[in-house]
């Protein structure tokens, strides 16, 4: 499955990568809270528990990945690319073609979080 939300907010591809790590996961969305961070790695508590995650540097910005997590929920955040060139797209995937409505609606508003995040934060 996959989930979108559209950040209107002016950090480039260069920001993103250097502002958006993992030790400041938890500036950009109110809902992770950083319990461990070392360079790209680290664990993080979500509303779904604790999972260690990994930020990779890619074209466009950043993409970060819970690596035990069942459902290999991942997301980037990437500027300069449709369908908001002018603006930051988070963008986020789960292995599963369906899942319950509940947590359907928690990554979505993940995603929102992460939107209202990136928008009022300082840059």
């Amino acid at each position: 499955m996959e989930f979108f939300a559209i950040a209107r907010a002016g950090l480039d591809e260069q920001a993103i990568q250097e502002q958006v790590t993992v030790a400041r996961m938890g500036d950009y969305c109110d809902t992770i809270a950083v319990l461990n961070a070392d360079g790209e790695m680290g664990e993080i508590g979500t509303v779904w528990g604790e999972f260690p995650v990994q930020r990779q540097i890619i074209r466009g910005g950043v993409r970060f990945a819970l690596l035990t997590c069942p459902n290999a929920l991942a997301w980037t955040i990437t500027s300069g690319f449709p369908p908001a060139p002018d603006g930051i797209v988070v963008h986020g995937t789960i292995n599963r073609t369906e899942h319950s409505e509940e947590f359907v609606d928690s990554i979505a508003e993940f995603m929102e979080a992460w939107r209202i995040g990136l928008e009022n934060a300082p840059g």
